[in-house]
Formats: C-alpha cells, structure tokens, sequence
C-alpha cells in the first residue's frame, strides 16, 4: 500500500480534474433527468422500476435490484409507494410460495407506454449534441473506469 500524502501534495494529483468533471457531468445530468421525471409525479427510483418492468412479465425483487440503480435497502420503499399508486402489485407464483414477482398493473403500462419514449426523447435532445464516435468513446472510457474500482 502507498504511502499517503500530504494534503498539498494530494491535492495536485493529475487526475482530481477529471474527477471533479465526472462528478459535474453526473450532477448536471441526473438535475436534468429528474426534472423531467418528476413531471410525470415520479421520483427517478420510481421511473427506474417501471423503465425496468416495461416489456416484462414481471420479476423477483432480487432481478429489479440487479438491473436498476437502486439499493436493497430502498427497493422495498419504492416498490411499497408503487403499489399504492397502483402502478405496480406483487405477485405470488404458483408452486413457489416463497417467491414475489413484481409486475406492472395496466395503469402502470400506460405509464410506461407515455413515460420512457417521452424521457428518452428527452434525453436524446441532450445526447444528440455528441458525435457517434463521442459516444463511444465516452462509453469505452466510463467503462474502462468503472473497472478500475
């Protein structure tokens, strides 16, 4: 393990820029994002359950946690304020007592029918300003970053 730096030292670190840009980029982006939910009188945990479910029959608990960005620990929470606004319900398959399945109601697929094409639509107008190859590139590097946690 390294030896830790001084404060002065540690703080002209070459890649503490492109930290801080990553760390706006991300801010600008989801104040973007969730302004644009929120119209929809969705928090973005919630929109991310139903852009989740959309186009399914429905899945456990642990599958949602897997493809959406939130914690075990809120899941239930958001899940529980869905169901109350009829959006979502649980579900009991037969011959497997000890599995949920989460489904969309038919209220909650015309949300998801108006909502996803809407904010993706939205977003689009955003990502639209960068190139194809912008693009990619972007991608290939947050990847190659990710991997380094």
């Amino acid at each position: 393990m390294p030896q830790p730096k001084r404060p002065s030292e540690a703080a002209k670190e070459s890649f503490i820029p492109t930290m801080r840009e990553l760390a706006r980029a991300y801010q600008a982006f989801s104040a973007y994002s969730e302004s644009h939910i929120r119209q929809f009188d969705l928090t973005p945990s919630q929109f991310d359950v139903i852009a989740t479910l959309g186009n399914t029959n429905g899945m456990s608990m642990g599958e949602i946690g897997e493809r959406t960005l939130i914690t075990k620990g809120t899941l239930t929470g958001v899940i529980d304020r869905l169901i109350k606004k009829d959006l979502v319900q649980r579900e009991t398959p037969d011959g497997d007592r000890r599995s949920v399945l989460v489904q969309l109601t038919p209220q909650g697929e015309a949300v998801f029918q108006q909502v996803f094409p809407a904010h993706i639509a939205h977003l689009k107008e955003r990502f639209d300003q960068l190139d194809p190859s912008e693009l990619e590139l972007l991608k290939v590097l947050l990847r190659r970053l990710q991997q380094a946690f």
